[in-house]
């Protein structure tokens, strides 16, 4: 049986796979500091302690999904990228139950101390209604983005029976939506969910700063 030997590989094809491993190799590092934290809050535990809210899996990648400001400047959903994000989702006319979430996620926010800064509250609204203007004052702060519903949609999701509104969603600096809070939150249970961002703000300290100065 005679034996062959394999073809050379050309310096094209060396090339090529020279690239493609050091493109392997540099998302390795851009991902391991978070997956780093995911292991440290969800994993290691040493206080055994269960997570509030409901963690995604797998986690879905922000969308290049256009948006406009209040103001009705163009923006898009991906220059919230950088952050820790805490994100509701209401229509413009925002309702009691809506005007309840804005709330709650101010409260979170604030009560998360010098983390606070390292985490942006975010409302979406999937509509053209515009948010009344008694309403404006108490949305300093936020960041307010109108979006094509359709397009969320294919992002966020609801438990089952669920409409978007009624979660509030946590995202990832590196724009992965990986956890998703309880509707129907009052003051005690938004208390349960603020544990879960101390914790996972405190698992990713040693990577993750305030501000978009250098995205992940």
């Amino acid at each position: 049986m005679a034996v062959h030997s394999l073809p050379a590989l050309g310096q094209g094809q060396l090339s090529q796979q020279r690239g493609r491993w050091k493109m392997l190799a540099l998302l390795l590092v851009c991902a391991a500091p978070v997956v780093a934290s995911y292991f440290t809050y969800f994993v290691v535990r040493p206080d055994g302690r269960r997570n509030f809210g409901e963690l995604i899996t797998p986690q879905r990648s922000m969308p290049d999904l256009a948006a406009l400001t209040l103001e009705g400047q163009a923006s898009n959903l991906r220059q919230l990228k950088g952050q820790w994000l805490l994100v509701s989702v209401g229509a413009g006319a925002c309702n009691e139950a809506c005007q309840r979430q804005l709330y709650l996620q101010r409260q979170m926010r604030e009560a998360l101390g010098k983390d606070k800064d390292r985490l942006d509250w975010v409302w979406l609204i999937p509509d053209a209604a515009t948010p009344s203007e008694a309403l404006r004052p108490a949305l300093a702060g936020a960041t307010v983005l109108r979006v094509e519903p359709a397009a969320l949609a294919d992002w966020l999701a609801p438990a089952a029976g669920r409409g978007l509104p009624d979660h509030l969603y946590v995202v990832d600096p590196m724009g992965n939506w990986m956890m998703r809070f309880p509707p129907e939150l009052d003051l005690a249970r938004a208390s349960k969910a603020k544990k879960d961002l101390s914790q996972l703000l405190r698992a990713s300290a040693f990577w993750d700063r305030a501000g978009r100065e250098v995205n992940p």
